[in-house]
């Protein structure tokens, strides 16, 4: 049994996706899932892609997946890798894929002299919360997170 991480391909949007539905599911969140095939291609394998993907496969098998991005921090004037969404199948949940996935990220990290690697926990997700509690990840107690969509979203915009 291997297990290899590989970035996302060309074509593979549908798969980037099924995962993400996927992972939504899990949370309880697939009625939010309005992302097609065409818009993870685009921002995926487009001309100027700002969203990436990592892909972990058990022996062949694509079984995970962790779609991230980059950020950037004033307070300490270099970017960072925000972690968007990290999933895998639940029949291949205990073997380190998640962790592999992580490592890769911290890999990057390391590589690219980035100096954070942030990602949302659902509150409620206790296994989740395990995890990332034993590869020594912190929560951010402190922040609150806000978010502006929808009809607020266009409220705002339309301030003149």
């Amino acid at each position: 049994m291997t297990l290899s991480i590989r970035p996302a391909r060309s074509g593979e949007a549908g798969l980037v996706l099924s995962f993400v539905k996927e992972l939504a599911e899990y949370e309880k969140l697939l009625h939010e899932v309005v992302a097609t095939e065409d818009e993870i291609a685009a921002s995926l394998f487009g001309d100027n892609p700002r969203v990436f993907c990592d892909i972990a496969e058990w022996d062949g098998e694509p079984v995970g997946f962790a779609l991230w991005f980059y950020t950037y921090s004033t307070f300490r004037g270099r970017h960072g890798i925000w972690l968007e969404d990290l999933f895998v199948r639940p029949g291949q949940r205990g073997r380190g894929i998640g962790k592999a996935l992580m490592a890769r990220l911290a890999q990057r990290c390391v590589a690219e002299d980035l100096p954070r690697l942030a990602w949302w926990v659902l509150n409620w997700n206790e296994p989740s919360r395990v995890f990332y509690r034993s590869i020594g990840a912190k929560a951010q107690d402190e922040w609150t997170v806000k978010r502006l969509e929808g009809e607020a979203l266009a409220k705002l915009a339309a301030v003149g």
